[in-house]
């Protein structure tokens, strides 16, 4: 079992200009939402960890969790808004976001009503900007110091500067969390962010230092690199027809923990002693994911059905 903490929003696409103004389109999202609803997905079963509103975009989120199959057990509930991320998409399909979420739900937790998670919980991942908001981001940190020795920790930055636009406080979060995870993934461009100039390579060398076991790096259109403490493993990206890329990042998060979940590999020093041909089929299995995503549009996340073993 997983637990997968952080927001949870409504993401609200700019499709076409009308005569009056613009015809939007409104989805379920959040980073971590996504990475909880691409394990369920996936097979795999994965609470999610975030306080949702009770107004109608909260309760339409709800429903749409539910009818996934995400194990809403560990869901808090508020009387706040709902996060909004207006999503705007240019012509090579990367997307531009627009963040609403000043006193909304999803910034809040209580880690006390929380209480102990159930023994079944191997992994726990967080990401994207509830781990650098108040006061959420407090309750996650805590969340991750109590169970740090017991469970793996996994850590996507995954940086909204339209949320946090002060880089210090992401390089604070790095270096705390670095020195508390077992897993990190980063986006080139996020490493850039934090790290300018910090080859991938580099990048790897620090975080194990700081003492990750799993490093991995996602370069887009170069593929996806990563470093275990035994090997080191390089993929290309997949073929896709690209619609967007919205949401590509969490698929990739959610295939790579289900493919080390499908490995019986969710043990605290498991993903350190990856070998170099598991490490490549990891990211192999990771990658065919998130291709699929990249072709429709915005986190529309594969199926375990779509991913031939």
């Amino acid at each position: 079992m997983f637990v997968v903490c952080g927001e949870a929003l409504m993401d609200v696409f700019g499709v076409r200009d009308t005569p009056g103004g613009m015809d939007m389109d409104a989805r379920v999202g959040g980073s971590p939402l996504n990475v909880a609803l691409g394990l369920t997905r996936l097979g795999q079963r994965a609470a999610f960890v975030c306080t949702l509103s009770r107004d109608f975009l909260g309760e339409r989120i709800v429903r749409f969790l539910q009818d996934e199959g995400v194990d809403l057990s560990l869901l808090q509930r508020s009387a706040s808004r709902t996060t909004l991320s207006l999503v705007g998409v240019d012509s090579a399909g990367v997307p531009a976001y627009s963040f609403y979420g000043e006193g909304a739900a999803d910034r809040e937790l209580d880690l006390e009503a929380l209480g102990d998670l159930p023994e079944a919980v191997r992994a726990i991942h967080l990401g994207s900007f509830a781990v650098a908001v108040q006061p959420v981001g407090t309750a996650l940190r805590r969340l991750v110091e109590r169970e740090r020795q017991r469970r793996l920790i996994v850590w996507d930055p995954n940086i909204r500067l339209n949320v946090q636009p002060d880089l210090a406080p992401w390089r604070e979060l790095l270096e705390w969390m670095l020195a508390r995870c077992d897993i990190v993934k980063i986006s080139d461009e996020d490493l850039q962010l934090l790290l300018p100039g910090t080859c991938p390579e580099a990048f790897a060398q620090r975080a194990q230092a700081a003492g990750c076991s799993l490093v991995v790096v996602t370069r887009g259109a170069q593929g996806a690199v990563a470093w275990s403490r035994a090997a080191h493993a390089e993929v290309p990206a997949q073929a896709a027809v690209l619609v967007d890329t919205v949401g590509a990042g969490d698929t990739f998060q959610a295939a790579m923990l289900t493919w080390l979940s499908e490995a019986g590999l969710l043990d605290k020093d498991a993903p350190g002693a990856l070998d170099a041909q598991a490490l490549g089929r990891m990211l192999e299995f990771a990658a065919r994911a998130a291709a699929i995503t990249c072709s429709r549009r915005g986190a529309d996340l594969p199926r375990r059905a779509e991913l031939p073993r």
